[in-house]
């Protein structure tokens, strides 16, 4: 049976009141797209508006680029698969093996407390399957409870971009909060690596990544989770 990843992008384009432009960050999507595909493993991409995910300009620069992101920017089927997401309320958990959330800024406006995303992580959970994030995506699992009404974190071991990475891209001040200090408030055992290093971590049923350096990892536990 051909194993099945939901990867869920966020919708957001717009950075705070800056007047710049967010949305996913393109390695935290190819990335894992790539390392699932290369897999065997069948992808299917949702976004909270469906319809074309925003890409995060600043991830295009060369700066950034890597042999996944070259992949993907010579790659129309995937091109065309971000570009015609399904509509995130339309999916859930059945059929399913596993979830990716790729980070990017975007995340933390409109799926932190986005209640079809929250439903459906505690969906997965509730059916023994893996959630795994990356960056800024660990925003969506600050809201996501268990059945007994405790947070889904609380006492996990979880990462996600840290409070010196946001201050190094000089972001503190426009966030609508600071990703390490939330999943801290929410019970959650929050470990980091040094800053841009790639790290990513494993409590159960919950696997996060730190930063875009973390994405191959993140990716690499939760598919090593659903072919055990």
């Amino acid at each position: 049976m051909t194993k099945k990843i939901l990867m869920v992008l966020t919708s957001h384009d717009q950075l705070g009141d800056t007047g710049n432009k967010t949305g996913f960050w393109v390695e935290e999507f190819a990335a894992p797209y790539y390392a699932f595909i290369d897999a065997g493993v069948e992808v299917t991409l949702a976004t909270p508006k469906g319809g074309q995910a925003p890409i995060d300009p600043t991830s295009t620069l060369d700066d950034f680029q890597t042999s996944a992101t070259e992949r993907f920017n010579n790659d129309d089927v995937a091109k065309n698969k971000i570009a015609n997401t399904q509509v995130l309320s339309s999916v859930n958990q059945d059929g399913f093996d596993g979830v990716f959330y790729p980070g990017g800024h975007g995340p933390l406006w409109d799926l932190t407390d986005n209640q079809d995303s929250i439903n459906l992580i505690e969906s997965f959970l509730a059916a023994n399957k893996a959630v795994a994030t990356v960056c800024h995506a660990s925003a969506a699992l600050l809201n996501v409870k268990l059945n007994s009404g405790e947070y889904a974190i609380q006492g996990k071991a979880v990462t996600g971009f840290t409070n010196s990475e946001e201050d190094a891209v000089q972001l503190t001040e426009v966030v609508p909060f600071l990703l390490e200090d939330e999943l801290i408030k929410r019970g959650g055992d929050y470990q980091k690596a040094p800053d841009w290093q790639a790290f990513a971590v494993k409590d159960g049923l919950i696997i996060s990544g730190q930063n875009p350096a973390s994405s191959s990892l993140a990716a690499e536990k939760l598919l090593t989770h659903i072919s055990a």
